[in-house]
C-alpha cells in the first residue's frame, strides 16, 4: 500500500512537471512569436488564439498586424476580430471604438452592418444599473435608433426595439428611484416634478401604476406640510391625482390607501 501511495505521488509529480514544462514551452513559443517578423505566421497564430478564446494573446498579435496589413486583403479580418477581442474581454468602450472604426474603414464589408450594430450594443452593455449616471443609457438608445434608421431592412430591428424598451425602463426606474428618495427626504415638490417628468417621457412604462401612486402620495404630503394659504390648492391637486390614479388602475393594490388619502383631502376641502 505504501509503495502504491509512493507511485501515485510520483506520477502526480511527473504530471505536474510535465504540465509545467508544456506551459513554459508555450510561453517561450509565444515570446518568440512576438519578436518574429514572420507576419503570416503571426496572422495564423492570432486567428488560432482567437478561435481558442485566448483574446489577450490574439489582440496583442493583431495590434501589430493592424499596421502591417493595412490596405491588404487581410486588413478586414484583422480589424473585425480585433474589435471582438475587446468585446469578448468585456472592454465595451474599446470594443465600441474599434467596431465604429471598422464601419468607417470598411463600409462595404459584409461585416459592416454587424459591426454597426455592435457599436450600439457595446453602449448597451456599458449602460450601468439604474442607481448610477445614465449618460451611456441615453447614448445606447441614440446609437440603436441610428442603426435602425441606417439599416431599415435589417433582421436586427426586433432586437434593437427590445433593447431600447429595456433601456427606457431603466431610465424610468431611475426616475422612480430618484423621486422615491425625494419623497423619503421630505422633498415632496421635487418628487412630484421628477415623477411627472418620468410619466411624460415614458407614458407606457410598466412602472406607471407605482409612479402615479407616488404622485398622489407626494401631493398629499406636500399639502399637509404647506402653509395655510397653499393648502387648498394642493389638496385639490391631491384629489385630482387620486381620480386620475383610480381611473387608470381601479383594481390597484394601492387603492385602499389611495382612498384614505382622498377622503382626508376631501374633508379639508369641504
Amino acid at each position: 500500500m505504501y509503495l502504491c501511495a509512493m507511485l501515485k505521488k510520483s506520477c502526480t509529480g511527473f504530471l505536474t512537471i510535465g504540465l509545467l514544462a508544456l506551459l513554459l514551452a508555450s510561453c517561450s513559443d509565444y515570446q518568440k512569436l512576438l519578436t518574429s517578423t514572420d507576419y503570416d505566421l503571426k496572422y495564423k497564430k492570432a486567428l488560432e488564439y482567437f478561435d481558442k478564446k485566448d483574446y489577450t494573446r490574439a489582440s496583442t498579435l493583431m495590434e501589430e498586424l493592424l499596421t502591417i496589413y493595412r490596405g491588404t486583403e487581410k486588413a478586414e479580418e484583422v480589424n473585425y476580430r480585433y474589435a471582438y477581442c475587446y468585446y469578448n474581454q468585456q472592454d465595451y468602450v474599446m470594443g465600441g471604438y474599434y467596431f465604429k472604426n471598422f464601419v468607417t474603414s470598411f463600409p462595404n464589408s459584409p461585416y459592416a452592418e454587424e459591426c454597426a450594430y455592435m457599436v450600439a450594443y457595446c453602449f448597451y452593455e456599458d449602460s450601468p444599473n439604474s442607481s448610477l449616471d445614465q449618460a451611456n443609457t441615453y447614448k445606447a438608445m441614440d446609437e440603436l435608433q441610428m442603426f435602425m434608421n441606417q439599416h431599415p431592412t435589417s433582421k436586427r430591428l426586433t432586437d434593437c426595439n427590445k433593447l431600447i424598451d429595456e433601456l427606457r425602463e431603466k431610465l424610468v426606474k431611475k426616475s422612480f428611484e430618484s423621486a422615491s428618495l425625494y419623497y423619503k427626504l421630505g422633498e415632496f415638490k421635487a418628487a412630484i416634478t421628477a415623477l411627472n417628468n418620468g410619466l411624460k417621457e415614458f407614458p407606457d412604462t410598466h412602472y406607471r401604476e407605482e409612479l402615479l401612486f407616488l404622485v398622489l402620495k407626494s401631493n398629499y404630503e406636500l399639502a399637509t406640510h404647506s402653509i395655510y394659504e397653499k393648502m387648498k390648492e394642493r389638496f385639490q391637486s391631491t384629489t385630482e391625482a387620486y381620480l386620475g390614479f383610480k381611473e387608470e388602475f381601479p383594481e390597484s393594490k394601492h387603492l385602499k390607501e389611495a382612498e384614505r388619502i382622498y377622503n382626508n383631502a376631501s374633508k379639508y376641502l369641504k
